[in-house]
């Protein structure tokens, strides 16, 4: 159910019997609330096609919104804007439509097939806050277009798959040279082999490896030789990349779990680059290679282009492929497997050139149209000082790390009056996690933000913390009311007719939000139903109030606000505690 809409579709009539016949109204909300609900400014484009003032157009749509019981205080501003407010009837009637289920103010949108790439943790690596975003954006857009209407596939696309795991490989071999791994004599079971390494083993030898490669020519030789015996599934260096994978995912699932991120597919790059055969083939039928200083890159470059767009690198001068062409791999693996209308891939907006090239690249193989693939490049979440978050001795933030920052801030907030000690450790890690995404999804995707934990964790403003401390207010208002049977809303005034018009926005809110792709909208959303009942709360003493029609109203209200809160935090992966 969408009021505007339907307010639309009967504007689109009025229009055109009064003679103005138009193919679209823009229905806004009004910036004089003391002139009406909403403004149509349309008159005046019309005035140049029809050779008319505007304001003798818009007296003649006037005309027959006068008529229509729905309108009330129709007038005109200024040189023919139409300014209408909705008669507290109408407003009353849709509100009382969706109060036995909130939900169905959420319009199906679309019933495609969505693959959204999310993840993109490295194997043997910790996750840092720069994986934060991408987490967090990509689950909830994964909800809300599942909400919408969308059949939803969610990617983690592990980075599993080039040099570094070799390089890993070649500091446990120097460690651990006896590991039955590296004897090509051993004929066991290499499930069976005790290996003596952990996560924490991985995430300390991943930057060792990783800096004696730069210095040490020796040591780069042998893990560029270990990571083709790895490509090339060599027996006992392609078994311990197997286990080292397993090891790691685990704990980056334990991660993602903290912050309510799951995932349908646990794919890496190593998956999709079994179709490499696959894409090789197309490549050459459509003979898009061409050598370039000794290795194979494919063209891209459009003539409309205004900055300069260089070619793919499709096979590196040493024969091995590029990370460009496992993302073409992964493209022609999606499409076999998944075929998908449409794939988003939630990735710093910094990697803008790198999809420009895979997306054009696929496209000329007749794969995917670019249309079908959105790179949904969100900014970086910064420090005081405006660079990239870091810990305060400047090192790089681990993502673990982050989370036990923010838990610590918010677990030193809690209110022990209302909370045990036994219960607080849980209450401030679902609060904490609530602080993160909340800061984290609020501004627009692509924009860089500074993160304070302070700011953040702070339970007045707009921060995550509010808005769940606002909707357990009203869970509780619910839960401490006796007479709920007769849900229904009979009672309109000023205040209430705001947040009336609140609960009708809703599908407008959901249809921006995912068009946009960013979920701004939403917490922006959130955080005025939440403060409107705050505001609301304070004014009137709902549960003693006698004027029956008062109290059932705004019971009523109350549940719908809270219903609507639970879905939206439900779409940002927000979890509500009991209290706090």
């Amino acid at each position: 159910m969408n009021i505007i809409k339907d307010i639309n579709k009967e504007l689109l009539d009025i229009f055109e019997k009064a003679g103005y016949p138009v193919e679209s109204i823009e229905l806004k909300p009004s910036q004089r609330k003391d002139l009406g609900d909403f403004q149509i400014n349309d008159c005046m484009k019309l005035a140049s096609v029809y050779h008319k003032a505007p304001v003798q157009i818009a007296n003649d749509i006037k005309e027959l919104l006068d008529k229509d019981d729905k309108f009330t205080n129709v007038n005109i501003a200024g040189p023919g804007f139409i300014n209408i407010t909705l008669s507290d009837n109408y407003i009353i009637d849709s509100v009382n439509k969706i109060v036995p289920n909130p939900e169905d103010l959420i319009e199906k949108l679309s019933d495609e097939t969505v693959v959204i790439d999310y993840g993109g943790a490295n194997v043997a690596k910790a996750l840092h806050v720069g994986h934060l975003r991408s987490a967090n954006i990509g689950e909830a857009l994964k909800r809300l277009a599942q909400k919408v209407g969308y059949k939803v596939v969610g990617d983690a696309h592990l980075g599993d798959y080039g040099r570094p795991l070799g390089f890993v490989e070649t500091e446990i071999k120097r460690r651990y040279p006896d590991l039955p791994f590296f004897d090509e004599n051993f004929e066991g079971n290499y499930d069976d082999v005790e290996l003596p390494i952990s996560n924490e083993d991985l995430e300390e030898i991943y930057p060792i490896a990783s800096a004696k490669a730069k210095e040490d020519e020796e040591y780069l030789e042998e893990g560029r030789i270990i990571t083709n015996k790895i490509q090339h599934h060599e027996k006992g260096y392609y078994d311990l990349w197997k286990r080292i994978v397993d090891i790691s995912k685990a704990d980056i699932k334990t991660c993602y779990d903290e912050l309510n991120v799951d995932f349908e597919l646990w794919n890496g790059e190593s998956d999709a680059v079994e179709y490499f055969d696959d894409l090789d083939k197309l490549v050459k039928e459509k003979n898009l290679v061409r050598e370039s200083e000794g290795a194979q890159v494919i063209d891209v470059a459009e003539e409309t282009d205004k900055i300069d767009i260089p070619p793919l690198l499709y096979i590196k001068s040493n024969g091995s492929i590029s990370y460009a062409t496992t993302d073409l791999c992964t493209l022609v693996q999606r499409k076999k497997e998944n075929d998908p209308d449409e794939i988003w891939y939630v990735v710093d907006h910094r990697q803008s050139l790198h999809f420009t090239q895979v997306f054009r690249a696929i496209e000329k193989l007749g794969v995917f149209k670019q249309d079908q693939l959105t790179h949904v490049g969100y900014g970086t979440m910064n420090g005081s000082d405006g660079k990239p978050y870091k810990t305060r001795d400047g090192g790089i933030m681990t993502l673990k790390a982050l989370l036990e920052e923010v838990y610590e801030s918010t677990l030193n907030r809690i209110n022990n009056d209302k909370v045990t000690k036994e219960e607080a450790p849980e209450i401030a890690k679902k609060v904490s996690i609530a602080a993160l995404k909340y800061a984290d999804l609020t501004p627009s995707v692509d924009t860089d933000y500074i993160f304070d934990i302070e700011k953040f964790t702070d339970i007045e403003g707009k921060t995550g913390p509010y808005v769940l401390y606002s909707t357990i207010r009203m869970k509780s208002l619910l839960n401490n009311a006796k007479d709920m049977d007769n849900n229904k809303i009979s009672y309109i005034d000023n205040d209430l007719k705001e947040m009336y018009l609140s609960i009708l926005d809703l599908p407008n809110v959901l249809e921006k939000a995912i068009n946009a792709k960013s979920l701004n909208d939403i917490t922006d959303y959130l955080y005025i139903i939440t403060s409107q009942f705050n505001t609301f709360y304070a004014k009137n003493k709902v549960l003693t109030e006698e004027d029956l029609d008062k109290r059932t109203t705004w019971l009523t209200l109350t549940k719908v606000l809270f219903e609507i809160s639970n879905t939206l935090l439900d779409i940002l992966a927000i979890e509500v505690p009991e209290k706090m």
